[in-house]
C-alpha cells in the first residue's frame, strides 16, 4: 500500500524533524538562520554562557533595520544606531559568520538579500528573528520568524523546537487585470481571512494566478502571510523558481540536478488540507488599507465602512477606533483621502520589479507630495540606476536613497511626523509604525506612485493607459 499524499508543508517538516515528543513538539534541523541587528539578544545569551555558534556556515547576518539610508561612507551620527550596527559586525566577527554589513556590496534588507544571493533555496528550513521571514517561503521553503530565546537556541544547536502548523491552501485562479499586482492579491486575501484568520496555519498559495506570478510577486505574497496570522506562507517551486536562482552567487553549482530534487516538493495530488480558500483573480482590484491593520483593506474605488451599520459590536468598535486614529469619517470615499508623503521600499516591495512598476507611473510626471524611494539592496539600487529608474524618481521630485528597512519600521531616522499620512508599500499599518502618530495606507508600488502624482489615494489604472506597466 502506497504512502498517503502529502502537502508541501508535510514534506518539508518530515525531512527536517529530528525527533518528535509525545506532546507533538518536534525538534527541527534549521538549514539557514539569518540574523540582523535586532538579533543581539541571542548573541548576548551565547556570550553569557561562553558558548560557540554550532554551525557558523549556516548563519548569515545582514545589517538592515538600523542602517541609515543617507550619508553612507561616513560615520553614523546617531550614537544608538551606530552602536547597533557596530554590534552586529562585532558578533559576526567574533563567531566567524558571514555578514552583509553596511559597507558590503551585497548589503540590503535580509528578506531581499537571501533570495538575491541564492541563499534562499527550495526545501530548506529558514528562520530569522523577524516576523516577515515568511517571505522566503516563496521558494518552497519552510520559513518563519523566531523570538530572541529561539535565536540563541538556533545559534547554539542549529535546531529548534516547533509544533507542526495546520495546513491551509489559498487558491487564486485566472488572469490579473492590468494594473493589478501581487500586493493587491495579498491584501485581498488578508481582507478575506482577517487579521487572525490564518492563525496556527501554514499557507500554501496555489492556482493559475500564483503560478503566473514572478518570483518578486511570490515574495511579496509570502511576505504578507503573517498579516493574517499565519505561521508562514509557501509557493511550490517550479521552473520560475529555477530561472530566478540560475547564476546566483550561493545557488547550487549543479542547479539542474538540484531542480530534479526540488521537483518532488510540490503537494501531491489529493493531499489533504485543513482549510481551503479560493479567490477569483478577475474580482481583484487595486487595493488600499484604510485602518490600523492590514485586514482593513478595500478596493480604492470603495468608501469607508460605517460602524453604525456594522452588526458585530466588536468589529464596529474596531472600525470607530481605526477611523478616529486615521482621521477619517464613515462613508468617505477612499479616493478623496489626501496624502502627505509617499514611501516606496521595505522587504515587501523594494525589488527591481517593484521599482519598475512605480517608475512606469511616474515617468514624465511630477509628484505633488514628497516621497522616499529606498531599494531593497545595494545590487537592486545599482540595477535600478543602470536602467535609469533613479532619474525617473528624482525627476518626479522623490528622494532616491540607499537600501535598508528605512521608513517601514522607523528605527533609522526615516520617520513620518505626527499626524502625517503616507501612501506606503510596506506591510503594516499599525499605530505609530512609521513614527509616533503616523497614519499609514498600504498599497502596491504602482498605487503609491499614483498617489504621489495625484496627491491622494487614487486608482492607478487610468494613469497606466498607453504605458507599459
Amino acid at each position: 500500500m502506497g504512502e498517503a499524499p502529502r502537502t508541501l508543508l508535510d514534506k518539508l517538516w518530515d525531512a527536517h524533524a529530528i525527533l518528535t515528543r509525545e506532546d507533538g513538539q518536534a525538534l527541527l534541523w534549521i538549514d539557514r538562520h539569518f540574523f540582523h541587528e535586532g538579533s543581539h539578544h541571542g548573541f548576548n545569551q551565547l556570550k553569557a554562557r561562553n558558548a560557540p555558534v554550532a554551525r557558523p556556515a549556516l548563519n548569515v547576518g545582514v545589517a538592515d533595520h538600523y542602517v541609515p539610508t543617507r550619508g553612507r561612507g561616513g560615520p553614523i551620527a546617531d550614537e544608538g544606531v551606530r552602536r547597533m550596527v557596530d554590534q552586529i559586525s562585532d558578533n559576526a566577527a567574533r563567531h566567524g559568520l558571514r555578514l552583509f554589513g553596511l559597507g558590503s556590496p551585497g548589503q540590503g534588507i535580509v528578506h531581499v538579500v537571501g533570495p538575491e544571493q541564492g541563499l534562499t533555496l527550495p526545501g530548506l528550513t529558514i528562520v530569522c528573528g523577524d516576523s516577515h521571514t515568511s517571505t522566503h517561503g516563496a521558494f518552497g521553503a519552510l520559513a518563519f520568524g523566531i523570538g530572541a530565546s529561539e535565536v540563541a537556541h538556533v545559534l547554539m544547536t542549529q535546531t529548534l523546537w516547533q509544533r507542526r502548523p495546520k495546513r491551509m491552501r489559498v487558491t487564486v485562479e485566472g488572469a490579473l487585470l492590468p494594473g493589478i499586482g501581487a500586493k493587491d492579491v495579498a491584501l485581498s486575501i488578508i481582507a478575506r481571512l482577517g487579521a487572525d484568520g490564518g492563525q496556527g496555519h501554514a499557507l500554501e498559495y496555489a492556482g493559475s494566478t500564483i503560478r503566473a506570478l514572478s518570483m518578486e510577486g511570490r515574495l511579496t505574497l509570502c511576505n504578507l502571510s503573517i498579516e493574517c496570522g499565519a505561521r508562514c506562507g509557501m509557493v511550490a517551486p517550479d521552473e520560475t523558481t529555477v530561472r530566478f536562482l540560475r547564476g546566483r552567487p550561493f545557488a547550487p553549482a549543479d542547479l539542474d540536478r538540484a531542480a530534479e530534487a526540488w521537483a518532488a516538493l510540490p503537494s501531491d495530488p489529493g493531499a489533504a488540507f485543513d482549510r481551503e480558500v479560493s479567490l477569483d483573480a478577475a474580482e481583484i482590484a487595486p487595493v488600499v488599507t484604510w485602518g490600523v491593520t492590514p485586514e482593513d483593506a478595500l478596493p480604492v474605488t470603495a468608501s469607508l465602512p460605517d460602524p453604525d451599520r456594522t452588526a458585530d459590536a466588536a468589529r464596529a468598535a474596531q472600525i470607530r477606533d481605526s477611523l478616529d486614529y486615521m482621521g477619517l469619517r464613515a462613508g468617505q470615499r477612499l479616493s478623496d483621502i489626501a496624502v502627505d508623503r509617499v514611501f516606496i521600499g521595505s522587504c515587501t516591495n523594494s525589488r527591481i520589479e517593484d521599482l519598475r512598476a512605480a517608475a512606469a507611473v511616474l515617468a514624465g510626471r511630477r509628484a505633488r507630495v514628497p516621497g522616499l524611494v529606498s531599494p531593497g539592496s545595494t545590487p537592486v539600487k545599482r540595477q535600478a540606476e543602470e536602467e535609469g529608474l533613479d532619474r525617473i524618481f528624482i525627476d518626479a521630485g522623490l528622494e532616491w536613497v540607499d537600501s535598508g528597512c528605512s521608513m517601514c519600521v522607523g528605527m533609522n531616522g526615516d520617520l513620518l511626523a505626527p499626524g502625517e499620512r503616507c501612501a506606503s508599500t510596506t506591510n503594516r499599518s499599525f499605530k505609530g509604525r512609521q513614527g509616533k502618530g503616523s497614519r499609514t495606507h498600504l498599497m502596491s508600488p504602482a498605487m503609491a506612485a499614483a498617489a504621489a502624482v495625484t496627491g491622494h489615494l487614487t486608482d492607478v489604472r487610468p494613469l497606466l493607459e498607453g504605458r507599459a506597466a
